[in-house]
């Protein structure tokens, strides 16, 4: 029974890692393809390749996802983290069929600390506020900010510029960004994953918490959200590379430059699962922003505020229901 509930809860995982994919496939390229600089093919398949090798380059992120809740022990912990799963594709599902750009990782710590709240297990509620919620309202701010002021620096010092000959010079640099931001998508996001696949393994008492990652889990998760990457979410790719500002090579750059160098500095110094979505969004507002305030269509990025504000609690709620409906049929 306990080996069966662990098998699924590491098939769902995947599957979450798989619509995180194709969720966040819009992060990292929408920018680029917008702009020009690459073709859509061409950028989904560049960022399925990042998205795999950047999952290799760490395991503090993992670690951090594994410590938000203790489930306790045996068939009952993997329930919970199972619904926590559950709940957070739910959110996922809904935020894609309406081309919201909303965040995979604060669905899936949404929909853990949910189950664990729903089934009287302990949330590791210091964790969540220190790595979780304090970096959620912090990492848009400071990518907004220096996403404004490197597209400043930029337009000073290109400033006598010809216009044509920069254009194409930023489009090939948009290249490298793009790729740098996919690398960092893959070293946030895929870790969540494994996180929550080790949190399972823990739980059923197959690892020890001082165990390092198992490579199997590694190989798993950086597959299955390369795999989600290359199906390609193009919904919420026309909302991000499109809707809110319609977007020149320059400012491609300057966003995907900025929203990576987040990711890296969260990921390694502070070991924050932030969220991808986020940091890329605000960094496209903060260039957009240098044009003139108005040239940013802030009623989109109000609907986008509005998912954001609601991951949370929604994946939260979704896992909780989830918890109750099975606990009606498991003992």
């Amino acid at each position: 029974m306990e080996l069966g509930i662990i098998i699924a809860v590491v098939v769902v995982a995947l599957i979450f890692d798989y619509t995180n994919g194709f969720h966040d496939a819009a992060n990292a390229i929408a920018t680029s393809v917008s702009t020009g600089a690459l073709k859509p093919r061409v950028a989904l398949a560049m960022a399925a390749i990042m998205n795999f090798v950047g999952a290799f380059l760490g395991q503090k992120v993992a670690q951090t996802v594994s410590e938000t809740i203790d489930p306790g022990t045996g068939s009952h912990g993997l329930v919970i983290v199972m619904c926590g799963l559950l709940g957070a594709i739910t959110w996922n599902m809904i935020t894609w069929y309406y081309g919201l750009p909303s965040s995979s990782s604060h669905a899936l710590i949404g929909g853990l600390v949910g189950a664990a709240v729903a089934a009287g297990a302990t949330a590791n509620w210091l964790v969540v506020l220190e790595k979780v919620v304090i970096p959620m309202f912090v990492s848009p701010l400071v990518a907004f900010t220096l996403g404004f002021a490197l597209m400043l620096g930029i337009m000073w010092a290109f400033r006598r510029a010809n216009p044509g000959r920069a254009n194409r010079g930023f489009k090939i640099a948009q290249t490298v960004s793009a790729a740098a931001m996919a690398l960092g998508h893959g070293l946030q996001d895929a870790q969540k994953t494994m996180g929550v696949i080790f949190l399972a393994l823990l739980t059923g008492g197959y690892v020890a918490a001082s165990d390092p990652l198992p490579l199997w889990v590694i190989v798993a998760a950086a597959t299955a959200i390369s795999l989600g990457t290359w199906s390609g979410g193009w919904r919420i790719m026309r909302t991000l590379g499109r809707r809110i500002i319609h977007l020149d090579p320059a400012r491609g750059f300057a966003a995907e430059s900025v929203a990576a160098s987040v990711l890296y500095s969260t990921a390694y110094v502070f070991e924050a699962p932030i969220s991808t979505t986020h940091t890329i969004t605000s960094a496209v507002m903060g260039v957009g922003a240098t044009k003139r305030l108005s040239a940013v269509r802030w009623g989109v990025a109000k609907s986008i505020l509005t998912a954001w504000v609601l991951t949370f609690p929604a994946a939260a709620l979704a896992a909780a229901i989830c918890y109750w409906v099975a606990h009606i049929f498991l003992p």
